[in-house]
């Protein structure tokens, strides 16, 4: 909210008190303890705790009074980049283990129902393998493969099925797939995962036709990002 919308309003609620220096200070302290607060909202996004001036609430004690947005409960996935300890200090996790599962979980039951045995990974930001399941009768070369669909997707920010359009004989990216050592996969089945328009992780399904890989992993970025 911008400054003059701010003062304006606090004006409104202040008109009766008494004037001049009395009005002018408590105008500023509105808009610094507003301003603060957006600053101290922004900056818990990114796992930043600092003090405020209302109340002097840290980033852990915001998180705790809000509305919980986990995965299962009617939300989307939960803010990135949250601070969480580590041996060496803190450290940022863009997608957390137990979300990871979750989604694992609920694309292995539609999976299920599709009469289809894959095997599902989910991967941070980074390409970091977070979580891996395989059900079972899986392909074992499947692994792999799904893991391989993560770091495609987090490596070229697209899924592997818009890849594989653009890797085509002719296109602009033929020949992709024998580069980053073997790694590149050109077939349907992974998918980035954002939030707010920012990249949080990536899924890679394997098991079935590459058409199934494709319309399962679409599934687990639909259910990903779209509250339940």
């Amino acid at each position: 909210m911008e400054n003059e919308r701010i003062e304006a309003i606090v004006r409104q609620v202040i008109e009766k008190m008494t004037g001049g220096r009395q009005q002018e200070s408590a105008v500023h302290e509105a808009i610094y303890s507003a301003g603060a607060k957006a600053a101290a909202d922004t900056a818990c996004v990114f796992g930043t705790a600092i003090k405020t001036a209302d109340r002097g609430a840290s980033c852990g004690e915001r998180e705790n009074a809000r509305p919980d947005s986990s995965f299962g409960r009617g939300g989307t996935m939960p803010l990135s980049g949250k601070l969480v300890s580590a041996s060496g200090g803190n450290t940022q996790v863009t997608m957390p283990l137990a979300l990871a599962v979750k989604l694992i979980e609920k694309i292995e039951a539609k999976a299920a129902e599709w009469d289809m045995r894959v095997v599902t990974a989910v991967s941070d930001a980074s390409g970091r393998p977070v979580a891996i399941h395989c059900m079972d009768g899986a392909y074992i070369g499947s692994f792999d493969v799904a893991l391989n669909k993560t770091y495609t997707s987090i490596a070229f920010q697209m899924s592997t099925a818009e890849l594989g359009r653009l890797s085509g004989p002719g296109e602009s990216l033929y020949g992709i797939q024998f580069t980053n050592n073997g790694k590149i996969v050109i077939f349907g089945g992974g998918e980035l995962l954002l939030r707010d328009g920012i990249i949080v992780g990536a899924l890679g399904v394997s098991g079935g036709s590459a058409e199934q890989d494709t319309a399962l992993a679409a599934y687990g970025k639909k259910v990903f990002t779209e509250p339940e």
